[in-house]
């Protein structure tokens, strides 16, 4: 007798993360309101474990502050992940929903004239399961996402920016295990006002 194979359909995760990210560009760019949001992102990359595209929106802060040559600004970035990821039963792929908020302080070098930027924050993150592969598991929904990227502007005006990320998700040590899950992501940024 022959084992039985089960089938499972590949996850449509990325298109609706794409749908997500063109309705956010689709806020009225005249709004001059704090809680309208000025910028929207894309990301999509790759885990140790896991695959994940992101799309998110951005507010920025309406001050700055020198430091050194360069200045320091900052935004809020609200976003919805998906993770794609062999499920723990290795019969297939399992996804995740991941909800994020962070603040991100970016450095611009030049007194903030140069294209060139760095930036990096620590938010809070909360997915719709506890992430489980066959290789390691979570042991909270609730976690932090650390992140640190480079990226550069660009456009006519510069309104729109690249940037390579580097992201962490884990608990902190709040409870065991906490092996967390390492990200190299790509995101593209566009202005909403």
């Amino acid at each position: 007798m022959e084992p039985e194979v089960i089938v499972r359909p590949r996850s449509n995760l990325p298109s609706y993360v794409v749908v997500l990210a063109f309705a956010a560009m689709a806020q009225p760019a005249h709004a001059d309101s704090p809680w309208v949001p000025t910028g929207a992102f894309f990301q999509a990359g790759v885990g140790e474990n896991a695959e994940s595209a992101t799309a998110g929106l951005s507010w920025r802060w309406g001050r700055q502050w020198a430091l050194g040559s360069g200045v320091i600004s900052g935004s809020w970035a609200a976003a919805i992940s998906g993770w794609q990821y062999r499920a723990s039963d290795g019969m297939g792929d399992s996804h995740l929903w991941q909800l994020s908020l962070t603040p991100i302080v970016r450095y611009t070098p030049a007194g903030g004239s140069s294209p060139w930027f760095i930036e990096g924050g620590i938010g809070a993150t909360y997915t719709d399961k506890i992430y489980v592969t066959e290789g390691k598991a979570f042991s909270t929904r609730f976690n932090f996402g650390d992140q640190i990227a480079i990226g550069v502007v660009f456009g006519p005006q510069r309104e729109y920016e690249v940037s390579l990320r580097y992201e962490h998700f884990s608990n902190a040590g709040i409870k065991r295990p906490n092996p967390g899950e390492n990200f190299v992501q790509l995101r593209l940024a566009v202005p909403l006002r």
